[in-house]
């Protein structure tokens, strides 16, 4: 048994659409995929076999208005438009539909990592809480607090997986998988600083107390996970695929030419799944 978590990470989630889009080409399976904020959006489309989908969303629709603007959240008060991204654009009709029927019928698990707003814990949607033309679990995962509001989905408020589980390694551990495939978007000796996450805890602690927390942990769980997954990647159990440099490259960058030179970098990078998966 095997599995593969991206850990998303905004605009630089491209590195791990680039990763996947290589697994398509080399005909590389999962048992099971993790996907944590636009590492659900990349993995669901992996599912779906659509290669080189998620790479026309970054680095065309993410870049639009519609999608990322301030007069979105004035008017709303929400800075990302969740809604248009994996609503407007994904359903069927929209420019480029989701085929969520094969989604459906991969045969793979599919667990989407979001943050209950209200606990501050994770929450594992599966495929079963997807259905053609509702994509809210992974709008819910995607769901950057302090600039978005919380996403609803069945009465429940959720903010990004990465809040409460930024690296599901342990998850997966527990899980049992032999072989876990591991895609970061950002360098592996790249420890995660709290000094951001501390900042936005505070604005977010008046309205969401339990969700600040988590992400005021976040930084020493990132950290945690990070140190897991080496120690089994030594012994050949992960295997961590992540960027050599992203240099000054964003969140939510809108620098066309490095999110093009971080999906390369992935599609590159994804080669080395293959011999991983089948050495034994």
């Amino acid at each position: 048994m095997n599995c593969v978590i991206d850990v998303g990470g905004g605009l630089r989630g491209i590195y791990g659409a680039g990763v996947l889009d290589t697994c398509i080409d080399e005909g590389v399976t999962f048992d099971t995929c993790y996907g944590v904020s636009a590492g659900a959006a990349n993995c669901v489309s992996y599912l779906a076999g659509q290669r080189g989908r998620n790479h026309k969303f970054y680095t065309e629709y993410a870049l639009r208005k519609d999608y990322m603007s301030w007069e979105h959240f004035v008017k709303t008060g929400s800075y990302l438009n969740l809604d248009y991204i994996y609503g407007t654009l994904s359903n069927s009709g929209g420019e480029y539909p989701l085929d969520f029927e094969r989604v459906a019928d991969c045969g793979s698990t599919f667990y989407v990592v979001a943050t209950d707003a209200r606990t501050g814990r994770p929450f594992y949607f599966t495929t079963a809480d997807m259905q053609q033309d509702n994509y809210n679990v992974i709008k819910a995962s995607s769901c950057v607090p302090v600039i978005n509001r919380p996403y609803v989905v069945n009465g429940v408020p959720y903010f990004d997986g990465g809040l409460s589980d930024p690296v599901p390694i342990r998850h997966a551990l527990a899980e049992g998988y032999d072989k876990i495939v591991l895609i970061l978007t950002r360098p592996a000796n790249d420890y995660r600083q709290p000094k951001n996450d501390i900042r936005f805890a505070r604005i977010l602690f008046h309205s969401w107390p339990n969700a600040a927390r988590a992400l005021y942990r976040r930084a020493g769980n990132y950290n945690r996970s990070l140190e897991i997954a080496k120690q089994y990647e030594k012994e050949g159990r992960v295997l961590i695929v992540a960027p050599k440099d992203i240099g000054k490259m964003k969140t939510l960058t809108r620098d066309k030419t490095s999110i093009q030179m971080m999906y390369d970098e992935g599609r590159a990078d994804g080669m080395a799944i293959k011999a991983f998966l089948q050495a034994g």
